[in-house]
């Protein structure tokens, strides 16, 4: 199978809202009428993101969420994508679960192929997402402020716990390592609660690198500190059954949880109770925003946890 067979057979699909998709040399997109575009890439690549033994579908799906996870931390509404991908030899059966689960969650979310690139040689997914935002509404890192609540969706730690089982550093069976792995290699993006949050929230950020070093990129923008409470992070009944040194380690510095990290004024936590409901993602307050700069981590007591955590550094950090 030559290379535009591939493309046209697994990559090539009617578009809806784009202008022009998939065959010319350009995709045309038109947003509507007064809104920005909000434009994102991320690269996986086999060995450093994913494991090479990944389910082709479970990969198709995380190729694309993480960068809709972008999206949904700018409070975007997603258009379109593109896709660049390096193969190192045609492989019918994997291309085929990998575009299964690429497209699927691309229906999901509305967001339509609309171009890209294949070439041979090392596995490699690099995927460019644009979505839409009113002027003045898109969720940026740098609005935190003093007096500002800390909030996190979902659950976080449970895709580091899946990674350390891989490495052999904890041991799950069954069911409890499914539970796990699925949370690692098939995270969902909040883009409704990204959107709910336009207006309301007055920062905000995903989590893929972890909970600590995420949040450091805010405070950095917004020229603030903050106080973490360690243990009021929402975890699964798994992770709260782990050892305490595993849990925090999982919680503030795992990454690929792909939940959002938000900051918004505490006379707008009703807001933020009916963002969440509208978006049916549950969210958690876990701090404060501080005018003293650096992170200060306490326990259930209120006392300084007294420990470093790391998160994930592309050149410091492997997977294997």
């Amino acid at each position: 199978m030559g290379e535009f067979d591939l493309i046209a057979r697994y990559f090539t699909r009617p578009v809806r809202r784009a202008a022009l998709g998939v065959g010319d040399d350009c995709a045309l997109l038109t947003p509507a009428p007064g809104m920005q575009l909000a434009i994102s890439s991320d690269m996986l690549v086999e060995g450093r993101h994913f494991f090479a033994d990944v389910d082709p579908e479970a990969l198709g799906h995380k190729a694309l969420a993480v960068n809709l996870s972008d999206l949904a931390a700018c409070g975007a509404r997603p258009l379109a994508f593109t896709l660049a991908l390096s193969l190192p030899r045609v492989d019918e059966a994997w291309l085929a679960g990998f575009s299964r689960g690429l497209l699927a969650l691309a229906d999901a979310h509305g967001c339509e192929l609309v171009g890209g690139d294949t070439t041979q040689g090392p596995l490699n997914i690099c995927i460019t997402v644009f979505g839409e935002v009113p002027p003045g509404q898109a969720l940026l890192r740098s609005g935190a402020r003093a007096g500002d609540d800390l909030y996190v969706s979902g659950q976080v730690g449970d895709a580091r716990l899946a990674l350390e089982v891989f490495r052999g550093t904890v041991s799950l069976a069954g069911e409890d390592f499914e539970r796990v792995r699925r949370a690692m290699e098939t995270p969902q993006p909040r883009v409704a609660l990204g959107q709910a949050l336009r207006g309301v929230a007055t920062s905000a950020i995903d989590i893929s690198d972890g909970l600590i070093g995420d949040l450091g990129h805010v405070l950095r923008r917004s020229g603030a500190g903050a106080t973490l409470e360690a243990e009021s992070l929402p975890r699964s009944v798994l992770m709260a059954a782990q050892p305490l040194t595993l849990q925090r380690l999982c919680t503030l510095s795992g990454g690929d949880d792909y939940e959002l990290l938000f900051t918004a004024a505490s006379s707008a936590r009703a807001a933020i109770e009916a963002a969440a409901a509208r978006a049916a993602t549950p969210v958690t307050r876990i701090g404060r925003i501080d005018a003293e700069p650096g992170l200060r981590l306490i326990d259930a007591q209120g006392q300084a946890v007294p420990a470093t955590f790391e998160s994930f550094d592309h050149f410091k950090t492997a997977h294997g």
